[in-house]
């Protein structure tokens, strides 16, 4: 850790605030929109259960921890380096934080998830553990796949499977329903952003020596890759919906051909938050495509 970091005496329990802090309230649309849109698709959007509550409250603060939490108490010599964090981009972990918030992060995962293989059919709590797996695989060793140059982005796809267990919910035949297309295009989407949003941490991760996509590929190269995994999320989407492909072409492809044009960690700073609405920009496009078909019947 970092000297320049505040020294604190240890804690027994991570304060909610600080808690919220670390889960990145504003990326929590990447877990519960993407979940939402799930049941929508499915048609269960207004058919609430229980199991559809738990699943929806499970998904924001206690996943985002899990995904965060982790994530930060792997990545405290990096954070301290890096000038984003501390904010609303992200906790940076002080001393004495690092055990409650493994303990909050377990405290609030174990009972959702014991709860949800009840309340959910095999096949969706499969898909649910899968996609925690490949976060938790994500952060910790010996798997770190944040350290894997390739690996770090695919392994991002977790952000995709939320979209598949609303269809395999309730029955085991309801995978015929199941939007195969939508979460290819999603998983694309999700390994190209990943890459995108890390050409910012290239100073910090190669100070640290982390071995990222970004790291390896370099600024532009970064850039070109997020570029190719963009178009491809496009295409996956188009027979689905052009609207919301040449949506997600003009919003993110623009991006990283932003990024591209003026290949620097400061540049992509400036561009992050873009990323950061794209969800949002993507899916508001879709979401009044949606509303509209719902209201033709």
């Amino acid at each position: 850790m970092s000297r320049s970091q505040p020294r604190h005496t240890a804690l027994r329990s991570l304060p909610l605030r600080r808690l919220l802090l670390v889960s990145r309230p504003a990326l929590w649309v990447n877990t519960l929109g993407v979940a939402i849109t799930g049941l929508w698709l499915s048609g269960q959007l207004w058919n609430g259960t229980l199991a559809w509550t738990v699943l929806l409250a499970y998904l924001s603060l206690p996943f985002n921890a899990l995904i965060y939490g982790l994530n930060d108490l792997s990545d405290l010599e990096e954070d301290a380096r890096s000038v984003r964090k501390g904010g609303w981009q992200g906790a940076r972990l002080l001393s004495g934080e690092a055990a409650p918030l493994l303990r909050a992060v377990l405290a609030l995962n174990l009972p959702f998830l014991l709860a949800l293989g009840w309340l959910l059919s095999p096949a969706a709590w499969g898909i649910l553990l899968l996609s925690a797996g490949l976060f938790a695989g994500y952060s910790l060793r010996p798997l770190r796949f944040k350290s894997r140059p390739g690996l770090d982005g695919l392994s991002n796809v977790a952000y995709a499977l939320p979209l598949l267990i609303p269809a395999l919910m309730s029955s085991p035949d309801s995978g015929r329903s199941v939007p195969w297309l939508a979460c290819a295009a999603l998983g694309a989407y999700s390994v190209g952003k990943h890459t995108f949003d890390a050409v910012q941490d290239i100073p910090a991760d190669s100070a640290s020596g982390t071995r990222t996509t970004a790291t390896w590929l370099g600024a532009s190269g970064a850039a070109r890759y997020a570029l190719a995994w963009f178009g491809l999320a496009g295409a996956l989407l188009w027979p689905l919906s052009p609207l919301s492909s040449a949506a997600l072409w003009l919003v993110c492809g623009g991006m990283a051909l932003a990024l591209w044009r003026r290949p620097t960690s400061q540049q992509a700073a400036r561009l992050y938050r873009l990323s950061i609405v794209s969800p949002w920009l993507v899916g508001v496009v879709s979401g009044v495509q949606l509303v509209c078909n719902l209201a033709r019947g």
